[in-house]
């Protein structure tokens, strides 16, 4: 069995998840499961387009809940740093060859509470500015080989 990891979320993140999960868990599933039975009573399942879309949307919602299950299981609710420094859970604009752009620095689930594109710590950017604070100038490697001199811009906490 795979380890499981803890999976940093906010507070936000963390609730519109168990939302999701109580959807998939509820009402989805009872529709999914009529659409299977209106699809059986319309008899031979073995050429019946409607049954196989049902049971293939079953699966993937059956799966999509145990992933859930796992990840508020081993959800963690992080405190993003005070504002001017970046860390998890912080909205930071960085500088890179004079664009600036702004990201959420965490985990892909944290996407659900937000409109920002997310950047992972453990990616070589996020890596770079994780701990940085305002005005600082980073450089990372590229996985082309290149240096990226970054420079934050902004940092504030995500959660208002």
């Amino acid at each position: 069995m795979a380890e499981e990891k803890t999976v940093l979320l906010t507070q936000e993140a963390y609730d519109k998840l168990k939302q999701e999960l109580e959807w998939r868990e509820g009402p989805n599933r009872e529709e999914i499961t009529q659409k299977i039975a209106a699809a059986r009573a319309e008899g031979d399942l073995s050429e019946n387009g409607g049954y196989q879309a049902a049971r293939e949307a079953q699966g993937k919602n059956e799966g999509r809940i145990n992933e859930l299950i796992v990840k508020l299981r081993n959800a963690q609710i992080m405190q993003a740093p005070k504002e001017g420094t970046v860390g998890n859970g912080s909205v930071v604009t960085v500088e890179i060859a004079g664009n600036e752009m702004t990201y959420v620095l965490g985990s892909r689930d944290i996407a659900v509470a937000t409109d920002y594109d997310v950047i992972s710590p453990e990616s070589p950017i996020g890596a770079a500015i994780n701990g940085a604070k305002v005005g600082d100038e980073v450089t990372y490697s590229a996985p082309n080989g290149r240096q990226i001199t970054v420079t934050i811009k902004a940092a504030k906490p995500l959660a208002a």
